[in-house]
This record gives structure tokens, sequence and C-alpha cells, in this order.
């Protein structure tokens, strides 16, 4: 697939089956994150990949913080927080591993610099013909994920990308007016 259509074609698959990626199809989906740009080669990027029993640990520290969130959630609650990342075969969470004292480079470029990392890899997933979801919302945030996670007060979770093979059919892609989002100055 040239670069192009790569870059046209790819979207978010949000029903994936196993099996995990190989460990070739992870390398260079991790190569391809590793490409991203990154102002004085900070390198501001840690992968933690979940798979397996991986995944049931990533649902009880979701299910932590929903309780510790809200004692009186339920078991219902609870449940779905746990089954979360078991939609997928594989998940990453992508983490911008930032550099506070670096004067240079805001940690806003960092926290950039992981998010171009983690698109690498749904591009590298989708070339590979695998699916992929990047997904957010609360758990990003959670200090009970963060502290579960390992991440310092200045790290963030940018992204959990969720892997695996096509599970269902691909949702159309929406075609969008060039004009609604590029002011030209000439």
């Amino acid at each position: 697939m040239d670069a192009l259509t790569l870059l046209h074609q790819r979207s978010s698959m949000g029903k994936l089956m196993g099996p995990v990626p190989s460990p070739e199809q992870m390398e260079m989906i991790y190569r391809a994150a590793l490409r991203a740009p990154d102002h004085r080669e900070l390198r501001p990027w840690r992968f933690i990949e979940f798979s397996g029993e991986g995944l049931n640990r990533l649902g009880e520290l979701f299910a932590e913080a929903e309780y510790r969130e809200n004692p009186d959630c339920g078991d219902a609650v609870l449940d779905a927080a746990r089954k979360k990342p078991l939609r997928a075969p594989m998940v990453i969470a992508v983490i911008a591993k930032v550099t506070p004292d670096e004067p240079k480079v805001p940690k806003v470029e960092q926290v950039l610099s992981a998010g171009c990392a983690a698109h690498g890899m749904l591009l590298a997933a989708h070339a590979l013909e695998l699916g992929a979801m990047w997904r957010s919302g609360k758990y990003m945030f959670d200090p009970t994920v963060r502290k579960g996670l390992g991440l310092d007060e200045d790290d963030e979770i940018v992204s959990f990308l969720y892997l695996g093979h096509l599970g269902g059919r691909h949702k159309p892609i929406a075609e969008h007016n060039l004009g609604d989002f590029v002011e030209r100055w000439a």
C-alpha cells in the first residue's frame, strides 16, 4: 500500500479479534512509533503492552478507578470497567514520558510527540492489515490508573491503542470539505 493511500484510507476499527499481532508485526508497529517527530531527541515515549492476563489486570485497574471515584457504583459498573480492555486481543498504553526541566522542549511538545508515535502505530497497523482503535477517556487521567501504570507526575497517558485483527465491516470513511479546515494566506 502506498503512503498516500494509507493516509487517506486509515480508519478506526471498533471490532477487533484475536490472535494478537505477531512479534514481527509488533516490531514494525513499534519501529513506526519511534519515527515520530522528536525535538532534541528526548524520546518522550513509553509503551505498555497488555495481552492475555495483562488485559484482565488492566481491567482490574479500571475497576479500581471506578470504585475509588464512587464506592457505591455497584457490580454492573465495575464489571463493565473490567471488560473494557477485552474489546481487543491487545491494548497498548501510549505514554508521554515527559522531561519536565527541558527548557527548549515544553511539556506540550513532548506530549504531541507521543501522540505522533501513537498515530504512527495506527498507520503501521493499518498497513499490516490489522485493525486498531485509539481510545481515550477518563482512565487516562485517573490517579489510580496513573499510579498503577507507574507514571511520574509529569507523564501523560496519550492513548490506549486497541489492536487486533479486523472483526467487522469497515465503516464508510467520511469525506470532508477541505475549505472547512484550510485557510490560505497568499
